[in-house]
């Protein structure tokens, strides 16, 4: 035998003798608590594992502006394909629905935690504990979830209970789903004999026209004789066109009411306007135009908002104008965040876009 088969063979022997990790490697210690604690930076839905800190409302809405609101836009509504953080509350429903920390995210821990270790984009961990309590509060704020005079710290940070958070529950595809799929496919005859039992027309999901017959289907094609000539239709009796009233109502620009639907983008994260509308971080804006201010049914206004409405504030086209320019700047301590519309074209336009909407 070899020397190094002779090697081998003892080694094989050694191996074999000795039980398996009957000694310590040798290598390493333990790791000391400071160690363990400086990986251990998850925070918990009840609040473990927050530093001591708080921030409020107004100081959240200036650190947003200055390191989020490029990316998620002034008051949270995600400028381009960059995440929108306020709204859509009542949307999880639609086929397109909007997740954002009000409507989607289940814990007020995943948001501080998120600020505070991956936010800014690029910039990650440069926001102080401070400022992670202020962002959260500004966007809970922009959000409708609290008011402006709201502070947020680690005292009261597990008092607060996003709208969502019973709609999650455990993963139990495991036990429920699975095993569906677990057993010997079929490969053959596995749907039996089909036939054709009832057309779309019996199931009554074909839609008709008024006269019964199937939506679409055209009347028989006939030719008119060379030389027949159609007979115009006739006017409208004068006497009937008299008894319609006149609808005084100035019609809007059609391209200035596009424009302002355009610009509209940057309010719909918050305002709804439509058929169907309903109040979400921000009140509907159906007839707003010459409507009195404070008067939307069901939604919470604002200290200052109730005391302009009480006060006979109408929102004019000018009052709007100036409104929307700057919104502080006009109603100290109001809850709309929006930072305002620069220019006066677009101030205009979205007027007239909401004037297309009535009470």
């Amino acid at each position: 035998m070899s020397k190094s088969l002779k090697l081998l063979a003892c080694t094989v022997a050694l191996t074999a003798a000795t039980p398996v990790l009957a000694e310590k490697i040798g290598l390493g210690r333990p790791a000391l608590p400071e160690e363990v604690a400086a990986w251990d930076v998850a925070v918990l839905p009840d609040g473990t594992g927050l530093p001591e800190g708080s921030g409020d409302v107004f100081t959240g809405d200036e650190v947003f502006a200055e390191k989020c609101a490029s990316c998620h836009g002034d008051f949270a509504e995600g400028i381009d394909n960059w995440p929108v953080l306020a709204g859509g509350q009542n949307s999880l429903t639609n086929r397109r629905p909007v997740k954002t920390v009000g409507s989607y995210w289940p814990y007020l821990s995943t948001v501080w935690d998120y600020i505070h270790r991956s936010m800014p984009f690029g910039a990650a961990q440069t926001v102080t504990p401070d400022e992670a309590y202020a962002i959260t509060a500004f966007i809970l704020y922009s959000n409708g979830l609290v008011e402006d005079d709201f502070v947020l710290s680690k005292e009261n940070f597990s008092e607060i209970r996003l709208p969502n958070e019973g709609g999650f529950r455990p993963d139990d595809r495991a036990e429920a789903e699975y095993p569906l799929f677990m057993g010997e496919p079929c490969m053959a005859d596995c749907a039996g004999d089909l036939k054709v039992t009832k057309r779309a027309v019996d199931l009554n999901v074909t839609p008709e026209d008024p006269d019964g017959k199937p939506a679409g289907t055209l009347p028989p094609l006939t030719l008119a004789a060379a030389g027949d000539v159609a007979a115009p239709a006739e006017e409208p009796a004068a006497e009937a066109a008299e008894e319609a009233p006149a609808v005084e109502t100035a019609a809007a620009d059609p391209a200035l009411v596009e424009a302002g639907e355009k610009v509209f983008k940057k309010c719909k994260a918050c305002h709804k306007v439509g058929d169907g509308a309903k109040n979400a971080t921000g009140p509907i804006l159906n007839g707003i135009v010459g409507k009195a201010a404070g008067a939307v049914d069901g939604f919470k206004y604002s200290k200052p908002m109730q005391a302009a409405a009480e006060g006979g504030l109408v929102w004019s086209h000018e009052a709007l104008a100036e409104f929307l320019a700057n919104p502080k700047g006009y109603m100290k301590g109001t809850k709309m965040s929006f930072a305002g519309l620069k220019k006066a074209e677009e101030i205009d336009a979205v007027i007239a876009y909401l004037g297309t909407f009535g009470g």
